[in-house]
């Protein structure tokens, strides 16, 4: 029994060193490319972001990609659609493929576009009596937004313990802007950027846990200043709580918890929960802690079959102070 909780101890530990060498109190809200925050799965985002250990398949890439070798099918696709605030939208997917004894590989890809943003300069001595407003208007910026391509693999170590990691190439392309000496220059910076979860299940019915480092990387330099990307540390747990009335249960009820540290914000704890009837529709709901305009979310899932496809509706609502509240879609396909 003991020896069964070395291995995983061991890695967990390795993993939450790395995490917290990388987090200074020093950067808070200071990091750059925040758009790699965002939930972009209805499913996660229903439960209030509480997906460390109930994620599998190629939606499990964005939260723990050790929760692709959990995958029972050959193939896993997913597609989101998420219209965030501000008028920006999130448009991203998926796909797994099962090697069998050799792990799952996957590809990811998220794309986000900021809407109509228009550039602005600074007035001239000369130029302050014209522009009232203080600034000056040059137009609407072409090419802005923002991008994730990713490669994932991941591998069940044992019928308990799984590993998995993601390397992605993430982007922002903020225009261009035109210096005082006239020359243009253009605000885009890209940087490879690396994701690494675990997950482990007790052998006490369903009940396990996952920890996961998202957004590793080197610090981005703009102009003098140097930034960090948005470091997460996530460290869950969660079970179906129907098995312990019976395990013989067709309905199932997952709880889930995760526990946040992130470089550029102070501690958060996401709660969340997913009833499933009878594997064809799913009611879900969530609530996240230390949040300044989010709090409580839920959504609906609906599950069935055509021959060998299996095919998965979600979508999710999440509540939001001051701005519009985030609605989110996607489509799932196993096969």
């Amino acid at each position: 029994m003991y020896k069964k909780f070395i291995v995983p101890v061991f890695i967990l530990s390795l993993f939450s060193s790395i995490c917290f060498s990388q987090i200074g109190l020093n950067k808070v809200a200071q990091s750059t490319m925040n758009f790699l925050l965002v939930s972009t799965s209805p499913r996660a985002s229903a439960i209030g972001e509480a997906f460390t250990t109930l994620g599998t398949g190629s939606e499990s890439m964005f939260y723990n990609p050790a929760g692709l070798a959990i995958m029972k099918k050959d193939f896993d696709i997913n597609i989101n659609y998420t219209k965030w605030i501000a008028d920006i939208n999130y448009l991203g997917g998926g796909a797994a493929y099962n090697l069998g004894n050799y792990g799952v590989v996957g590809v990811n890809i998220l794309t986000v576009d900021y809407g109509e943003i228009h550039g602005t300069s600074l007035l001239t001595a000369s130029e302050k009596y014209i522009y009232q407003e203080g600034f000056k208007d040059n137009g609407l910026l072409s090419n802005v937004g923002a991008y994730s391509v990713g490669i994932s693999y991941a591998k069940a170590i044992s019928t308990q313990f799984s590993i998995g990691g993601n390397v992605k190439l993430v982007g922002q392309n903020l225009g261009e802007s035109r210096l005082s000496n006239g020359y243009i220059k253009k605000n885009n910076v890209a940087k490879l950027a690396f994701d690494a979860g675990v997950r482990y299940l007790t052998g006490f019915k369903s009940f396990g846990f996952g920890m996961m480092i998202r957004n590793f990387a080197s610090n981005i330099k703009r102009e003098e200043i140097d930034e960090q990307l948005p470091l997460m540390f996530t460290l869950g747990a969660g079970m179906n709580v129907m098995e312990l009335i019976d395990d013989a249960q067709t309905n199932s009820l997952y709880m889930a918890v995760d526990f946040v540290h992130q470089n550029n914000y102070s501690e958060r704890v996401n709660f969340g929960m997913e009833f499933k009837f009878m594997d064809m529709l799913s009611l879900r709901g969530g609530y996240q802690t230390n949040r300044d305009l989010a709090s409580w979310s839920g959504g609906i899932g609906l599950n069935t079959s055509v021959s060998d496809y299996d095919i998965e509706l979600n979508y999710s609502y999440s509540r939001f102070e001051i701005f519009d509240s985030v609605s989110r879609l996607s489509l799932v396909f196993t096969f």
